[in-house]
């Protein structure tokens, strides 16, 4: 699948509101409402846009309590360990990384009660050896 220069372009206006009508993004690119519909079916059909979801505001999101948990894994435990992780609803991400640990997930909490109480249940996930957690303090940009 080839992206051109106008593709990132799209995507990027796109991250900034996914529900942002066609001919304004038309606009913002200098390109027609047709050739912007055009790209949009072609991206989504090729599988480079697989989806729109929600993005929060900014209050609702200062009011969280967030931390990376960086996670190390027992031998051959990363299929079970991931599906645990994915059925609770704090994690935002998980991503595998390389160096001392295998996951880091991000973890996002109404207080630093449920913050506390989600990394131990993260602790506890059969295959998971060892965690580390962050808070984040704050967020200096977000894409």
């Amino acid at each position: 699948m080839k992206i051109s220069d106008k593709d990132r372009q799209l995507l990027m206006v796109l991250s900034e509101n996914a529900r942002m009508p066609t001919a304004v993004l038309a606009r913002r690119l200098g390109l027609s409402r047709t050739t912007v519909q055009t790209r949009l079916d072609r991206l989504e059909q090729e599988g480079v846009i697989t989806g729109y979801g929600v993005r929060l505001s900014d209050s609702y999101e200062q009011g969280l309590v967030r931390a990376h948990v960086m996670i190390v894994l027992k031998e051959k435990a990363l299929g079970r360990v991931v599906q645990a992780l994915r059925a609770l609803p704090e994690i935002m991400s998980v991503h595998s990384v390389s160096g001392g640990f295998d996951l880091i997930a991000e973890v996002a909490a109404p207080s630093i009660s449920e913050l506390d109480r989600t990394i131990d249940v993260i602790g506890d996930v059969d295959g998971v050896e060892k965690t580390q957690s962050s808070i984040i303090l704050s967020t200096r940009f977000q894409r």
